[in-house]
């Protein structure tokens, strides 16, 4: 294949950088987006290549970088960029951007590719908090995201200065994974999911065996944490319960509450699980812990050491379930492996039956599956005795299809 068949071939993003403070954190979501394998033309403001010059934008992606619809006439690319883009994200997208966008004014080239694009488009917002809040802007998200828009949902933390709130850029591995979302399924995030709160637990507990040792497992938490950023991104109101995860981001929009054995992840999901209307277990909780903790590190010695004697940790699932309220929905997640006897699915249809959950997930694992990887694939199995296959791809997508199927059943 030649060179320019295979840039041909790969997903088309025009990437939009808007004129705010956060515009440096678009480079790293351009490298991500390139080295995962797409071509990306970066279209900024002029008030844009004030925070990052228009080098830099093109040195990382490899093409040339305008701001005016008078640059590069004959290739029409006012037109053009949008005609031919697979997606369009623009981060930082500013107030004035959103205002743009939503009342169809075009006068750069960044407004007239939003204006022609008939791909998905991605706006993340950024900026301060009074802005994000006030009722101009609020307008302007509901009337684009009303379009068929994707306005993500900003962050809270530190803002330009020493403000802090609601409005700062997501992160830009968030929002690279938010565009292969899109990219895989354009319909992935509709807003259906306003006004449920849902609880998700995430990340592999740790038991711990003496001050420095612990019985663990391989959970990364990347599922469960693309189940809270979905579920945020499409309206919902989200507690995360977070165990031990792999240095993860906290998506968006998420209240995160960290916890470290499966004693504490127990307590935890029962107080949160009172309100919200949809609770999903998809942390790895250990089974076991050791009877006793040591108080002191278990020395290595000329003597074999003495067995350590385990315990059996609650069944918080299985809790969940016998706790549930009339109308809460309870998902769980299975990670099974088949024997010479049993396979996969067959273990997940036993344990949905023994949990009595509305849904469960079966994971297959092992050989790079599912644990510590970024895809994932499975099957969603309902009390009812649906069986949906959940075909391979990003654990953003496996969690969008959950949704799609639990969401219907909370009468939204």
């Amino acid at each position: 294949m030649t060179d320019s068949a295979e840039a041909s071939s790969r997903p088309r993003v025009v990437l939009g950088v808007g004129g705010g403070i956060a515009a440096y954190k678009a480079c790293e979501v351009l490298r991500r987006l390139t080295e995962s394998g797409h071509s990306v033309r970066v279209v900024p403001t002029d008030g844009a290549l004030k925070f990052v010059g228009a080098a830099t934008f093109e040195a990382l992606s490899g093409q040339p970088v305008h701001t005016g619809v008078f640059s590069d006439v004959p290739s029409v690319p006012h037109v053009k960029l949008g005609q031919d883009a697979d997606l369009v994200v623009v981060a930082p997208t500013t107030a004035n951007l959103l205002a743009k966008a939503a009342h169809g004014l075009a006068d750069d080239l960044l407004t007239n590719t939003l204006l022609t694009a008939r791909c998905p488009v991605l706006l993340v917002p950024a900026m301060h908090t009074e802005m994000w809040e006030h009722p101009a802007t609020r307008a302007n998200v509901a009337l684009l995201r009303s379009r068929g828009v994707v306005v993500a949902e900003p962050a809270s933390g530190r803002l330009t200065g020493k403000d802090t709130g609601k409005g700062r850029l997501p992160e830009p591995a968030e929002i690279a994974e938010l565009a292969r979302l899109l990219l895989e399924r354009p319909d992935a995030l509709p807003r259906d999911m306003e006004g449920l709160h849902v609880a998700v637990s995430a990340g592999g507990t740790r038991e711990p065996l003496d001050p420095v040792r612990f019985l663990g497992n391989r959970s990364s938490g990347r599922q469960g944490f693309a189940l809270a950023r979905v579920a945020a991104q499409r309206g919902a109101r989200v507690t995360l319960v977070a165990a031990h995860t792999a240095d993860l981001v906290p998506p968006a929009g998420v209240e995160v509450q960290r916890v470290g054995t499966a004693a504490e992840l127990r307590e935890a999901m029962h107080r949160v699980a009172q309100d919200a209307r949809v609770v999903v277990m998809a942390a790895a909780v250990a089974d076991f812990r050791p009877a006793a903790l040591a108080e002191h590190k278990i020395k290595k010695t000329d003597r074999d050491p003495d067995p350590v004697r385990l315990t059996r940790n609650a069944d918080i699932l299985a809790e969940l379930v016998e706790a549930r309220r009339a109308g809460q929905v309870v998902v769980g997640f299975a990670a099974e492996t088949g024997d010479g006897e049993t396979d996969v699915l067959d273990y997940g249809r036993a344990k949905l039956e023994r949990k009595g959950c509305d849904w469960l997930v079966v994971n297959a694992v092992g050989d790079g599956k599912a644990f510590e990887v970024e895809d994932n694939a499975g099957w969603l199995l309902s009390s009812a005795g649906a069986e949906t296959p959940l075909p391979h791809g990003s654990k953003a997508r496996l969690a969008s299809a959950v949704w799609d199927a639990v969401v219907p059943a909370c009468g939204v």
